[in-house]
């Protein structure tokens, strides 16, 4: 029996129909309409018909971008800009990057001073352009004698063009930052600027990161997905999970479906004019304040503003800012002898930066995951003895009074998992204390 294969679009997608094919089809109407005509290898005709087939499959091949580019799940770069115009949500602009010089002056020998990460720099005036803000990638250690000046990355707090400033640009440390965070300084002073341009501000999200939002977008308005995506929409915000005891929010409630919606909203019985809370813990990026400081919004007050646009009338968000766990390992790593021990450390910190920094609001920290950082790095021959730290550890879970804040490292055992709680969000900071290797030549 023979089977009949169709091509084009099918009840399974777009199915491309292979050059080979498209020559075969070819041949046989070539012969129905010469009989005896030469095809073999070296003939004009086939020649002429290898050629036709072959710019066939490259027409069949643009039929299937065209027949793909009309779905969120497969398009890509116009195509995939013009479905989320569709949809209502814009491809979004990328924050623009550089590096600035920090230097200190007036320092007292002895002393080291520190620029903590996330500084808020900004621009001088600029005729007729507004000022820019940026926040610092990482900490900036200084002293008067071995490190008066260091540089450090930079990233723009809003993103778009606007970011991109020209050389000699940055100039300073917010006013208002200063006066929370830089209060013991003494005489000392910091002085920065931007020996390059910024860029970046000009380039757009992948097509991977617009694909995952397209396909996250909420068709309706009053839902824990409505909800959710307006506060992940706020820059910054890393992730977000919505708490509602009463079950005005969470439909898994037990007692969802015992609601009289005719005579209730949203809630179990309640007062008339009282207002009705829900919770929406937020985990965000360390560069974003929390509250407004200085020319840069607060996370707070900006999920709050977006989160407002979709609640009813009398139901409220209570902003939570979640617990911001950083994680680390002690191990002995054991490299073949002529490795980089120092490149191969660099190489594990950034990989567990990328798998950490990839997990979401009460995702636990796998042991196997951090053995797999380490031992598929060329050079590594073991890693042994490995713990996982947390800092700070849990909160008290039994307590008489206030819960204590433990600055502490936890660890655990060797084999042992870091879990996180629901509101807890694990971080890995490349050069923080609570990552401690010891390397050793097998």
């Amino acid at each position: 029996m023979t089977t009949v294969t169709d091509y084009g679009v099918t009840a399974d997608g777009f199915v491309l129909k292979p050059v080979d094919v498209i020559l075969s089809e070819s041949f046989d109407r070539a012969r129905a309409a010469f009989p005896g005509a030469d095809l073999t290898s070296t003939s004009a005709l086939r020649k002429i018909l290898e050629t036709a087939a072959a710019e066939d499959g490259e027409l069949w091949k643009r039929l299937e971008d065209l027949y793909y580019a009309n779905f969120l799940s497969t398009a890509v770069g116009d195509a995939l800009d013009l479905l989320g115009e569709d949809t209502g949500l814009e491809r979004a602009p990328l924050a623009s990057t550089g590096t600035v010089t920090v230097t200190l002056n007036k320092g007292v020998e002895g002393r080291s001073y520190v620029l903590p990460q996330g500084a808020i720099l900004v621009t001088a005036d600029r005729p007729g352009l507004p000022a820019q803000s940026f926040g610092t990638v990482a900490p900036v250690v200084l002293d008067s004698r071995g490190t008066p000046a260091a540089d450090v990355g930079v990233v723009a707090f809003e993103p778009g063009p606007g970011g991109d400033v020209e050389a000699d640009k940055i100039t300073a440390i917010d006013p208002t930052y200063r006066s929370i965070y830089l209060t013991d300084l003494g005489a000392a002073d910091f002085k920065v600027t931007n020996k390059a341009a910024t860029t970046g501000g000009t380039e757009q999200e992948p097509d991977g990161t617009y694909r995952g939002r397209l396909l996250g977008i909420a068709r309706n308005l009053w839902t824990v997905e409505a909800v959710a995506q307006a506060a992940q929409g706020v820059r910054g915000v890393l992730d977000v999970v919505l708490s509602d005891p009463l079950g005005g929010v969470d439909v898994s409630q037990s007692y969802f479906d015992l609601f009289n919606f005719d005579q209730r909203a949203f809630s179990s019985e309640r007062r008339v004019g009282q207002p009705y809370f829900f919770t929406v813990v937020v985990a965000h990026d360390f560069r974003w304040p929390w509250h407004t400081t200085g020319s840069v919004p607060g996370v707070f007050e900006r999920v709050g503003a977006a989160v407002d646009a979709v609640r009813p009338i009398g139901i409220h968000a209570n902003i939570v800012e979640a617990d911001h766990i950083e994680v680390g390992v002690r191990a002995t790593l054991v490299i073949a002898p002529g490795s980089d021990g120092v490149a191969l450390l660099s190489a594990v910190r950034r990989r567990l930066a990328t798998d950490i920094g990839a997990l979401r609001l009460g995702g636990d920290v796998l042991y196997a995951q951090v053995v797999s950082a380490f031992v598929e790095q060329p050079g590594v021959l073991d890693v042994q003895g490995l713990h996982l730290r947390r800092a700070p550890a849990a909160f008290g879970r039994i307590t008489f009074g206030d819960v204590p804040f433990q600055r502490v490292l936890a660890e655990g055992a060797v084999g042992e998992n870091l879990v996180m709680g629901p509101t807890e969000l694990a971080t890995f900071v490349v050069d923080g204390e609570a990552f401690d290797v010891t390397v050793v030549t097998g």
